[in-house]
């Protein structure tokens, strides 16, 4: 009985030692997976990307003169002549066009005969009445001409000599073109955002840059779009333009509500913590302090600290899930970061 009570004392000793040999296995492959990792984790780094967010209110149009007047024949007749052609400069008050007024003339010269006749003898009510009369006359001389309302550009003009006219007849456009005017549509959400004087930046089909307009109005009222949206029409005004954008050119643009922002952006792994302050540590070696916000699921916002873009900083926390992207710019795919370029 006492050789069989050693013998499993012996096999029980075998096991203990066993166990401990396998358990001090275990715990030096941890060690050393750990240092590895550790090791690893020292040679990631991330670097400080920035990223540009504009406040905008997307739009388009098309741009119309700052003045436009079609040139109409205000009576019957025939014209006797043209004073213009396409492309000339005309000055508010010029006569374009004259039809004939002589019978106009005739009556016009008449009535004064007859009125010098009424003063002479006539009484002063008699009097009072020729002198309504003639403005009349005179206005139906003024009817003859086509004059100009406003100094412009003569955009185009088909009449000649000889041509008869009807009352209300189309013969020809003045614009005014020392600026350009837009109605843009703005969703009723946005309204609240509109100021006086906010800038315009325009691309138009025709022209390799950007045009600069500014918000100069909206009425008090919306409506109804076709779609069933409630929109407001805001007019925009561009004062300065090249030459190879005229009224009626197309264009899509968007209104800045405010300033551009640039913001630092880097992944939230190169964020440490201690005693409840962010730090980061720059691949020197430098440990700098720094406030940061959440900006995506992967990236953190640096509000301040002495950091600077395209700083490589060293990676101070582990991702939780394996695999994840590491060392992706905010401009290269950030995953759930909010769209840069028409934050509205």
């Amino acid at each position: 009985m006492a050789v069989k009570k050693t013998k499993i004392n012996r096999k029980i000793k075998f096991l203990i030692i066993g166990i401990a040999s396998v358990a001090a296995v275990v715990v030096i492959l941890i060690c050393v997976r750990k240092i590895v990792s550790s090791k690893n984790a020292s040679n990631l780094t991330y670097m400080v990307k920035t990223e540009t967010l504009q406040n905008v209110i997307s739009v388009s149009g098309v741009v119309s003169a700052a003045q436009e007047q079609t040139l109409q024949a205000l009576s019957d007749g025939t014209v006797t002549n043209v004073y213009v052609k396409q492309g000339d400069e005309v000055k508010k008050g010029k006569v374009l066009i004259q039809l004939d007024d002589t019978t106009q003339q005739y009556n016009l010269a008449k009535h004064d005969y007859d009125m010098e006749t009424v003063r002479i003898n006539g009484s002063r009510r008699e009097l009072a009445l020729k002198q309504t009369e003639r403005k009349s006359l005179v206005q139906k001389i003024a009817e003859r001409k086509v004059i100009a309302t406003f100094d412009g550009i003569i955009a185009d003009i088909d009449v000649a000599v000889g041509d008869s006219l009807e009352a209300k007849d189309s013969v020809g456009t003045i614009v005014d073109i020392s600026y350009l005017t837009a109605d843009v549509e703005v969703a009723e959400t946005d309204v609240s955002k509109l100021k006086i004087g906010q800038q315009v930046e325009l691309k138009f089909p025709s022209y390799d840059g950007i045009v600069k307009g500014k918000v100069i109005g909206w009425p008090a009222i919306g409506e109804v779009t076709s779609r069933g949206a409630t929109v407001v029409k805001v007019k925009i005004q561009i004062d300065e333009y090249p030459a190879s954008i005229l009224p009626n050119f197309s264009f899509s643009g968007k209104i800045k509500i405010s300033p551009d922002e640039d913001i630092l952006l880097v992944e939230r792994y190169a964020v440490g913590r201690e005693n409840k302050k962010a730090f980061v540590v720059k691949a020197t070696g430098e440990k700098i302090d720094v406030e940061v916000v959440p900006y995506s699921s992967e990236y953190v916002k640096i509000v301040s600290g002495d950091v600077r873009e395209g700083d490589v900083l060293l990676q101070q926390t582990t991702p939780k899930i394996s695999g994840t992207r590491r060392n992706m710019g905010p401009k290269n795919g950030m995953p759930g970061a909010p769209a840069m370029g028409g934050r509205k």
